[in-house]
């Protein structure tokens, strides 16, 4: 079909019929708008003259997806947040890179400031040769003849420590000292390295197992004998030069300083056992030195078990300052330290025997000192470290009728502590007195102390808020509260606002009976009696005895200044052994969710499962005939 084009020609209409309105529609508007766009390209023409036709470069623009936009403007955009994240960046490194002045720490409590001073009475108290930093200085090299100027022994036993304020070394509460302070490792070894003081605890520790060693034949597989002290201090017989009676810095001594042995002395061999065994899992990274102290607690055990008897005998020195009461306590304790040395059951088939808790007292609870732990009667604290195994692993038969007891029975000796149940008195200022008003009390109540926090810890780690006392329920706050009122009395809230630990706080002893302490170090020899004048001096002692606790106050809360007076002035090894267990376990140091490391302890106990009874030599069996 054709029609007349205005302009000109034909026109040709194709399929005029089939069109649709739509379609014509819509070929209108593309007319329509071609026209629209040729309009304002043929105006901007117009408008434009043909110089500016010439000069204008034709826009350039970015398509970023949702919208188009020029290229200039996105390009200055994004060059604009590159630099503000770079600067923003800069800054921010700047700010980490710059030191910054961190918070300081609060301060440290009392018990962690007295654990300080408490550690460095061991230095002071060494024999033998000095390291260097031993930080004490009025003391020098000592005993260096010791063992080796005794006929009968020949061999030399120097090193050590010096008890108390003589210069005897009792091997007896030395080797209970550094079991105690390797327990203490053992369970709170992350409070020790918190505060600087694990190289140092350490190193008391292996001064002490280092001189045991030497003690008897630690090579040897089966043993005769062994030290149970050097020096003497009877002086019954009449004047004669001995530690007692001398009144010398130990770097002066020129008098004998016999050796005493024993040939069956199963509390002393037993309790040696277990400082070995203990001081063997604080040192088990050092594999060489930690077998050499598993081998001589094997040996020392094994002969305390088989020699029977006791290393004080009547009318000996020893029984005359340390007299052991039995040899049982120790088989429980020591054969507890063994089994988590080495692993093997044996050894808590022994400590679980129901003849040896019976021998050892576990069921003799109306006895006026039942509960009261000392270097003397371990039973106490062997409960608590094998209810420590009950809590923790729970082995079961055959042991879980002794276990279930000793835990039981620390149930109640915590009860005892306790002011409402008159288990034991206190003084009108707060002191419990384990030892029923007798002298030197505060050695008991600092191991007091320390059982009821330790065991506060091991109900905290086994997600056990308390105990019972009957029907009563009591939280381990109430353990806590006790332990730290007795610290507090001994740190100075008492009747007489005194610190029984010298160089703590603004008042303390000042006259500590102790020879090296109370003679002056001027490069002057006192000789036996010379040192007599410095003994009875009204003066306060020239040397400060850092740490020491001394004996402690009276039944009335009373105390004398005064160093003739021992039962008031003297410190011991044994008893600052217990203040720094106790100081630990209760310092305020922050090393995590528990207070205590659950697992170390038991680094060489293998799986646990039901086992029959046997005992591999170790002698007789202990349910028929301990």
């Amino acid at each position: 079909m054709f029609g007349r084009d205005p302009w000109g020609g034909t026109l040709e209409i194709s399929n005029a019929d089939s069109a649709t309105d739509d379609d014509r529609s819509r070929d209108l508007d593309r007319g329509a708008m071609m026209r629209h766009q040729l309009d304002e390209t043929q105006q901007s023409w117009l408008l434009a003259g043909p110089g500016d036709q010439a000069g204008k470069k034709k826009k350039k623009y970015v398509d970023i997806g949702c919208m188009v936009i020029d290229r200039k403007i996105f390009m200055w955009t994004v060059g604009l947040i590159l630099g503000v994240g770079l600067f923003v960046g800069f800054v921010m490194m700047i700010v980490k890179l710059v030191p910054h002045k961190k918070p300081p720490p609060p301060p440290p409590d009392q018990y962690t400031l007295a654990l300080h001073k408490a550690l460095m009475f061991f230095n002071a108290q060494r024999s033998g040769h000095l390291p260097k930093h031993n930080g004490v200085s009025w003391r020098g090299n000592s005993g260096m003849k010791d063992g080796l100027s005794d006929s009968t022994v020949k061999k030399s036993l120097v090193g050590g420590f010096y008890d108390a304020g003589d210069a005897i070394k009792f091997n007896y509460p030395m080797a209970w000292s550094m079991t105690m302070l390797s327990w203490t490792v053992i369970e709170y070894r992350a409070k020790y390295e918190a505060i600087g003081e694990l190289d140092h605890v350490k190193e008391i520790i292996k001064w002490g197992t280092d001189y045991m060693l030497k003690t008897f034949n630690s090579s040897a597989d089966t043993i005769d004998r062994i030290v149970a002290q050097v020096g003497v201090g009877d002086t019954s017989k009449g004047p004669m030069p001995n530690d007692h009676y001398c009144w010398m810095r130990p770097e002066d001594i020129d008098y004998k300083r016999p050796v005493i042995e024993c040939h069956s002395c199963s509390d002393l061999a037993a309790e040696m056992a277990a400082a070995l065994a203990a001081a063997s899992i604080v040192f088990k990274d050092s594999k060489a030195y930690s077998d050499k102290l598993v081998h001589g607690a094997k040996a020392l055990y094994k002969f305390g078990r088989l020699q029977r008897g006791r290393y004080s005998p009547n009318g000996s020195d020893q029984s005359l300052f340390y007299n052991s009461t039995s040899y049982w306590d120790e088989f429980v304790w020591g054969g507890a330290w063994m089994y988590f040395a080495t692993g093997n059951t044996s050894y808590l088939t022994i400590a679980t025997a129901p003849g040896m808790a019976k021998h050892a007292g576990a069921f003799w609870i109306g006895s006026p000192n039942y509960g009261v732990f000392t270097w003397d009667d371990k039973l106490p604290g062997s409960q608590v470290l094998l209810s420590r195994l009950r809590l923790f692993l729970s082995p079961g038969y055959p042991y879980e009728e002794i276990l279930r007891t000793f835990h039981n029975q620390t149930d109640n000796v915590m009860c005892s502590y306790l002011p409402v149940f008159n288990s034991f008195n206190f003084t009108k200022g707060g002191l419990i007195q384990l030892n029923h008003g007798g002298p030197q009390p505060l050695q008991y109540v600092v191991n007091a102390a320390f059982l009821a926090s330790l065991y506060a810890d091991y109900l905290d780690t086994a997600d056990t808020p308390g105990w019972y006392c009957g029907p009563n329920f009591y939280t381990t706050d109430v353990l806590r509260k006790f332990a730290k009122s007795q610290l507090d009395y001994i740190l100075g809230k008492n009747p007489q606002k005194m610190s029984y630990v010298v160089g703590f706080g603004k008042k303390y002893p000042k006259r500590v009976h102790h020879r090296g302490a109370s003679i002056p170090h001027n490069g002057v020899k006192y000789g036996c009696k010379g040192g007599f004048k410095w003994r009875e001096s009204k003066k306060a002692n020239p040397n400060i005895l850092v740490g020491a606790m001394v004996a402690g106050p009276d039944k009335h809360d009373g105390f004398k200044d005064i160093r003739t007076n021992y039962n008031y002035t003297e410190p011991t090894l044994a008893a600052n052994a217990g203040l720094v267990a106790a100081l630990i376990s209760l310092a305020d140091i922050d090393t995590g969710r528990y207070s205590i490391d659950k697992n170390t302890i038991f680094s060489a106990v293998p799986p646990m499962f039901p086992t029959p009874h046997h005992l591999h030599q170790l002698g007789n069996h202990e349910e028929s005939d301990p």
